[in-house]
């Protein structure tokens, strides 16, 4: 028996025994291709990664040599593993349980379902297991760039693994063991929050509640030493009950936990640890909740709507909903709707897509037509109990599709808006949120700073909480203040608010003359310079949030400038890093930051700021687009200033990343940019987002950000860029469903590529027609455009577009019923495809699958099936990749061969059922077909 270990440095084990890979680049070269087990390995890319990009000039060579004496050291008649040479590349087929990663990775797996279950003894049993399969650091003897990725990534799930296992000992009641590890473990690992929180709880539950409190004081030096930050909620939470001598913090956990937890929806935010007051609001919301029904609410609609921003509708709505979370044993879903950003509110679709990918919906199964999605939405929730939180919502209109129906279902909404369309047509109830108590506002100041200090001046706590108003933003930015300037007397500060007299325009209303300007203007006028300048370009900023290096480029800046000015102003709670490296704020501070902005920076500043945030996107969209799709045709981008500093992504995986972080941020920047007339940024903003909302199924937002793109691209009157546009949209609006309006602007694409003389164009506008009237079944139509495709596509010489088209011609003969003509098609095709295109190369393999099989030479079939299975996987293509596996069963079933065919059916049905598609009913079919026979 053959395996291999990555946990620590790479081996090589045969029947139990280590066999030598002496030489460091086959060793490396060992280590490469177990980063992508069971999957091709391009041929080039080993030689770059081997030579560190200066290969000697028998690279190759030297690489087919390394190859061979690593299949000499496990290949035998017994051996389960294979070296395989593939076309551009090897493939090391290592069977489950080979791979020493893999086997921890099935352990923390199986030890996290036994946590979930209750079954804690059980956990920490595979959880040591997995654990115990460590000899070290990952890959600890290679020194590749490649293989220090994985391995970074490796190390840090040991320590996640190491968390969740102290997390069942504790559960299991072996505090005084897990004290042990975790005090260590914080030593070596200061800045990891959650390692401390552990350690607090251990030690509480040992009864060393002082040395719990000592604990937490040490976290709260190092972060501030550090990072200049304070423990997130969920520690200070724990502190403040270990404070208070919570005797349920003592309890075991007794939740059984349900075999499906881990696609259970948890998605409300952390709530404060100094939540005060609001009594007797929670006393009416309890009692809505307990009359709506014995046996479950009956989707309540609850509104917190009275009150201006920042008076803490938002802040309750999500305390109360944690606290009663427990009822809703099927989840809860929370969505920022956004009502009131300075950008565009939220659209309902984006809302709605969010909450389906929550319910573990596959992108195929969600419905183009938006009643149709608002009914299987509902569906979904109809026989559950969840909790659903609207916030932040702008109108009625906004919210009313996203009403569950159900007894089971509560929803909270809260806007600042009087949504009495709501009140009336859904009979939610009105709850009106008033500004704190003056008693309540005291309170959350003495929980703070200390109620001795509050007591010492009570004439100037006084003037703080008029002059705030009463408003809870504004007192959190007061309480900040005072607790990092302890030094600070109260009446030096009440005099300071006195002393502004300027107002914030979208705070103040009829009924107060309320002045947070003043308040915000404390922690602004403390920042240093360059602090106070980003701060003042972060309100320039349409999206929901921004990454570091968004802000570094919108400051023009380095990134590594801009991580000590972003910390300092989340000291100053100013922003908030809401998620690692990604930061908001409240909208009364981005409209106080931009209204800085106005006032201090000049029009030349501001539009060079916009400028840079507008080239970080496009250039880092760019690149993350050519690695998701290398081939395809690239466009020469709008000029970049100098201080833009794009995202440094390397591969796939990281740019899908990327764009899924940036999805929402995109959407608004693309946008602010139609409204600033950065027109070619606009156009080329879409085009780069084309890819991912395709393989994503974003239909709307691609049709949303195609439109501004046909606009923008229109007023440049750039022909070429318009007819892309028009391409483009024409395929969002066929993938939604809506053929005819694609046709139309297919049909302007053609025109405007016949205008300016663009073949290629042309050729890509008839590739697009022959692929929505071929999804319509109208084969006989779509050869035409297909046959019209590849002749342009010879006379602009464009090899990629030729590859494809043969393609598309020769599957469309076959579809027709003529396989020899398509045979020939598609073999053109695979001539002329590029050994990258992975793509390319799959589409042609299943194609000539299908034409094989029909042609009853079965082997050909299979082993081309089994080409385009590994340039499927190779891409990550799921679905493709099961709609081939079934198209191998059947050509196994038509040669008698039952068990191949059941196997390759059981593959499909296993990704389509993970993908809740509903082609999985169709292979469930023939997979009962085939047991039946087989019985």
């Amino acid at each position: 028996m053959v395996e291999f270990r990555v946990l620590g440095p790479v081996e090589l084990v045969a029947d139990g025994r280590p066999v030598a890979v002496a030489a460091a680049k086959q060793r490396g070269l060992l280590a490469l291709l177990l980063l992508h087990p069971n999957r091709t390995v391009e041929q080039d890319w080993l030689i770059d990664q081997l030579w560190e990009g200066d290969p000697p000039a028998a690279a190759k060579a030297t690489l087919q040599a390394y190859v061979y004496r690593l299949r000499k050291l496990f290949d035998g008649p017994e051996s389960a593993v294979a070296l395989h040479g593939r076309p551009g590349g090897y493939l090391l087929d290592v069977p489950a349980g080979t791979l020493d990663a893999d086997r921890f990775e099935h352990l923390l797996a199986e030890g996290r379902q036994a946590r979930d279950a209750g079954r804690f003894e059980d956990a920490v049993v595979a959880f040591r297991a997995g654990l115990g399969l460590w000899r070290g650091a990952a890959f600890a003897d290679i020194d590749l760039h490649a293989v220090r990725e994985q391995a970074r990534g490796l190390d840090e799930r040991r320590l996640d693994a190491t968390e969740q296992c102290l997390s069942a000992e504790l559960g299991a009641g072996r505090h005084d063991t897990a004290v042990v590890e975790l005090e260590s473990l914080v030593e070596a690992h200061p800045l990891r929050e959650r390692l401390w929180e552990l350690l607090l709880l251990a030690l509480y539950r040992c009864g060393r509640q002082a040395e719990a409190l000592a604990a937490y004081q040490r976290l709260y030096r190092v972060l501030g030493d550090e990072l200049g930050i304070q423990p997130a909620p969920p520690v200070q939470e724990l502190q403040q009950r270990i404070l208070e001598g919570d005797p349920t913090l003592g309890a075991l956990s007794a939740a059984g936990g349900r075999p499906d937890e881990a696609r259970i929806p948890r998605q409300l935010p952390a709530t404060t640890g100094d939540f005060t007051g609001r009594a007797d609001d929670l006393a009416e919301l309890d009692h809505l909740l307990l009359d709506s029904g014995t046996d479950g609410p009956g989707a309540v609609v609850i509104t917190a709507i009275a009150g201006t921003a920042g008076v803490g509708k938002t802040t309750l709505a999500v305390h109360w909903a944690h606290r009663i979370a427990d009822r809703f044993e099927d989840g809860q879903l929370y969505v920022n709707l956004r009502g009131f950003d300075r950008g565009q509110p939220m659209q309902t679709a984006e809302a709605m897509r969010g909450f389906l990918d929550a319910l573990h919906v596959a992108p195929e199964r969600i419905p183009t037509d938006p009643d149709a999605r608002t009914g299987l939405y509902r569906t979904l929730l109809a026989d559950k109990r969840m909790l659903v939180v609207l916030d932040n919502a702008r109108d009625v209109d906004q919210v009313r599709p996203l009403l569950p129906g159900g007894r089971g279902n509560l929803v909270v909404v809260t806007s600042r808006n009087q949504l009495t369309g709501l009140i009336t047509l859904a009979g939610a109830h009105p709850l009106t949120l008033d500004v704190l108590t003056r008693t309540e506002a005291r309170h959350y100041l003495e929980r703070r700073l200390g109620r001795d200090r509050v007591a010492a001046e009570p004439d100037a706590v006084d003037g703080i909480i008029d002059s705030c108003a009463r408003l809870p933003l504004a007192l959190a930015i007061v309480a900040t203040r005072a607790a990092m300037h302890r030094r600070f007397s109260f009446q030096a500060l009440a005099e300071e608010l006195r002393d502004s007299h300027r107002g914030l325009d979208t705070f103040a209303d009829q009924d107060r003359n309320t002045d947070v300007r003043a308040v915000f203007s404390w922690s602004y006028t403390q920042l240093a310079p360059e602090a106070a300048r980003l701060f003042r370009l972060l309100g320039l900023h349409p999206g929901p949030d921004i990454s570091t290096a968004a802000a570094a480029s919108l400051a023009g800046v380095p990134p590594l400038q801009a991580r000590p000015l972003l910390a300092e102003l989340t000291r100053a709670h100013l922003i908030i890093e809401h998620r690692p490296g990604r930061y908001t704020s409240h909208d009364l501070l981005r409209a106080y930051a931009a209204e800085l902005a106005r006032d201090t920076d000049s029009a030349d500043e501001r539009h060079l700021a916009a400028h840079r945030m507008l080239d970080h996107y496009l250039r880092t969209a760019h690149t993350a687009n050519r690695l998701l799709r290398p081939t395809r045709e690239p466009i020469e981008l709008v000029p970049s200033l100098d201080d833009c500093h794009p995202e440094p992504l390397t591969d796939s995986d990281q740019a899908m990343a990327w764009f899924t972080a940036e999805h929402a941020v995109l959407l608004a920047v693309v946008d602010y940019s139609a409204s600033a007339e950065f027109d070619a940024h606009t156009w080329q903003l879409a085009w780069c987002c084309a890819d991912f909302f395709n393989l994503r199924g974003h239909w709307h937002d691609q049709i949303a950000t195609d439109r501004a793109a046909v606009a923008a691209a229109h007023r440049l009157t750039d022909l070429d860029a318009e007819a892309r546009a028009h391409r483009f949209l024409a395929h969002g609006l066929m993938r939604a469903g809506r053929f005819d309006d694609a046709q139309t602007h297919l049909r302007h694409a053609l025109r405007l590529h016949r205008q300016s003389g663009d073949l290629a164009g042309e050729a890509h506008a008839h590739h697009t027609f022959a692929t929505m009237l071929a999804g319509q079944a109208r084969h006989t139509d779509a050869l035409d455009h297909a046959t019209q495709a590849l002749d342009l596509y010879q006379r602009a010489d464009h090899p990629i577009g030729l590859s494809t088209a043969f393609n598309a011609v020769g599957f469309l003969h076959a579809l027709l019923g003529d396989h020899t003509e398509a045979l020939d098609y598609c073999r053109q095709s695979l001539d002329r495809t590029r050994s990258d295109d992975h793509s390319g190369l799959a589409a042609t393999w299943d194609s000539l699958g299908y034409i094989h099989h029909h042609l009853g030479d079965h082997a050909q079939a299979v082993d081309s099936y089994e080409h385009a299975l590994d340039n499927y996987r190779i891409v990550g293509n799921r679905l493709e990749e099961a709609a081939t596996l079934i198209r191998l069963g059947d050509t196994h079933h038509a040669t008698g061969n039952p068990d191949p065919a059941r196997n390759a059916w059981q593959a499909a049905l296993d990704i389509l059922a993970a993908l809740d598609h509903p082609d999985a009913d169709t292979v469930r079919t023939k997979l009962d077909a085939h047991d039946t026979v087989a019985q």
